[in-house]
């Protein structure tokens, strides 16, 4: 689904600002990614910044940094987690996130309770979509990706 060119994946979970995306494998591992929404507000993503493996992180606490060329700020966090590993790809190439943002991933996360509690206030599927839609909307929001 697309609209005023935003990408929406209905299989991943979002939080309720619609920033980034979760998806949480069978152990418990999530993988944390910006939205399209994000990469096109944050414009030229230059560095990013995942804190280290082994790393606890409680909610609140961002799992990595992103810096533009018009905005810095957190990945936010909002489940109890520890770092397991990072994008090293995006790492080294940080546009990707506005190149691909579903592809791109930050982080993987071992969730340190079930994911059903984890993702309690994330949604997905067809409320997430009317949640999405209604934020391009509201705010007029017109994503924009980086060619290769």
């Amino acid at each position: 689904m697309d609209c005023q060119g935003c990408e929406f994946i209905p299989d991943l979970y979002y939080d309720q600002a619609f920033q980034i995306w979760v998806t949480v494998d069978a152990n418990g591992l999530a993988t944390i990614g910006m939205t399209d929404i994000s990469q096109s507000i944050a414009g030229n993503i230059m560095h990013i910044r995942v804190r280290r493996p082994g790393t606890r992180r409680p909610p609140g606490k961002p799992v990595a940094t992103i810096e533009s060329a018009k905005w810095a700020g957190p990945v936010p966090n909002f489940f109890e987690c520890t770092i397991e590993d990072a994008n090293l790809t995006l790492l080294n190439d940080p546009s990707l996130l506005n190149k691909d943002p579903y592809g791109a991933w930050i982080a993987r996360v071992r969730l340190t309770e079930s994911a059903d509690i984890a993702l309690r206030d994330f949604v997905t599927g067809e409320i997430a979509k009317q949640g999405y839609l209604a934020r391009i909307i509201d705010e007029n929001i017109e994503c924009r990706r980086l060619e290769d």
